[in-house]
């Protein structure tokens, strides 16, 4: 069937139009009225709301709880890109290299976590750090490391760090399929080439297999640093809220607690662009420190 351009440009309008619409309302809007909000002392119930110019920002500059909250952005982000990458790569490769009869079941196992809403993996696994009845601190008694055992989202020096593995967990099925897709569409006589001039598994590796799914390692990466630093909040605030006194404070909960707890919107906000802010710089220091040249074939 002919389309005429006019058809065409209505059926690009009609599958354009209700996204970018939604788009505005649920984005751009937001940021825009934070931005807004964020020149105002504003309870957030009241009418009434006072102007106070930059004076969220001085008091931003000089809070001492942010570094802390950025620091503690930082460390979730650099450990699930770590942890996340290296699973999701080992298991990728494994999956489509070693020619797994199960894969089809693994790939289904991976990838469940990533169905779950993040408030039930919160839930979850803080049944799994129960220092009681957790399965970590059961585990290590019965093989006889009852010594090792402790409160771990109770603990100053082990709360941030247990949030780690929930994280990663959650994270490795969708790179891992993102992974795997790129691993798949490389030819195969690249590996054949590869092993007649006598390259190794380690070696067609990192001189085949690495550069030619590129594209996908930085998509991932800088897709978990996003999502890291913008809903990192979400797993704080259900399994810790913040605590054990500030010990797991991010940017995201210190937000909440500032706008819905202190009913201090207008603070919240200021948050809020810091936390666009800090998004931004390190989205555009990634795009330049993963930029390569472009492997084709």
């Amino acid at each position: 069937m002919v389309q005429s351009k006019k058809q065409r440009y209505f059926f690009l309008a009609f599958c354009l139009v209700p996204t970018f619409i939604f788009f505005i309302v649920f984005t751009v809007y937001p940021m825009i009225n934070g931005l807004y909000l964020s020149f105002f002392n504003w309870s957030g119930a009241s009418a009434v709301k006072e102007f106070v110019g930059f004076d969220n920002y001085k008091e931003l500059i000089s809070d001492p709880m942010i570094p802390k909250a950025i620091w503690h952005d930082y460390f979730l982000v650099l450990t699930k890109v770590v942890g996340i990458m290296i699973l999701a790569i080992f298991f990728a490769v494994a999956l489509t290299q070693l020619k797994i009869k199960e894969s089809p079941f693994y790939r289904l196992v991976f990838f469940f976590p990533n169905i779950m809403s993040v408030v039930i993996i919160g839930i979850l696994w803080q049944f799994v750090f129960n220092p009681e009845i957790g399965i970590i601190n059961s585990g290590l008694t019965l093989i006889g490391l009852e010594s090792w055992t402790r409160p771990w989202l109770g603990s100053l020096e082990w709360a941030l760090p247990s949030l780690v593995l929930p994280s990663v967990w959650a994270g490795i099925g969708l790179f891992m399929l993102l992974l795997m897709g790129g691993i798949m569409n490389i030819p195969t006589s690249y590996y054949e080439a590869a092993d007649i001039d006598g390259a190794n598994s380690w070696q067609q590796f990192w001189r085949v297999t690495v550069p030619l799914i590129w594209p996908q390692i930085k998509t991932s990466i800088i897709y978990i640093v996003i999502t890291s630093l913008n809903g990192s909040f979400v797993l704080v605030q259900i399994m810790t809220r913040g605590g054990p006194s500030d010990a797991t404070e991010v940017m995201g909960s210190y937000l909440y607690s500032k706008a819905f707890s202190d009913f201090r919107f207008g603070y919240g906000a200021t948050i809020g662009v810091l936390i666009l802010i800090v998004s931004l710089i390190t989205v555009i220091l990634l795009q330049f420190l993963l930029k390569r040249e472009k492997v084709e074939y």
